[in-house]
């Protein structure tokens, strides 16, 4: 039952975001809303990202010495310093393994 649940929405959110690909045309987007769309994964990715760094697998905050702040502190600074999205999630993960690991 739990593989035919995630079957069907695998199928249902593969068709949900083909629909958008496929239906929608690109001539008829406006410049404007075209540059708004360039934003959405942007917005989405913080979203994602934030509520695994900062919250517990029971909702609670973590606290700030928590190997994931860390990880996500160098994180940042090498997306800043290198604008190269591969370098900062492998930097990211790299600091927390060496943190969880190592020290």
């Amino acid at each position: 039952m739990t593989l035919l649940s995630v079957i069907i929405a695998g199928i249902l959110t593969y068709i949900t975001r083909m629909a958008m690909v496929t239906l929608v045309d690109r001539r008829v987007l406006s410049a404007k809303l075209k540059q708004v769309l360039g934003y959405v994964p942007a917005a989405v990715f913080p979203a994602i990202i934030f509520p695994a760094i900062f919250f517990n697998d029971y909702g609670n905050l973590i606290e700030i010495n928590d190997p994931k702040i860390y990880g996500a502190i160098v994180a940042i600074v090498v997306g800043y310093l290198s604008r190269n999205i591969i370098a900062t999630i492998f930097s990211g993960l790299a600091s927390y393994w060496f943190i969880i690991f190592v020290v």
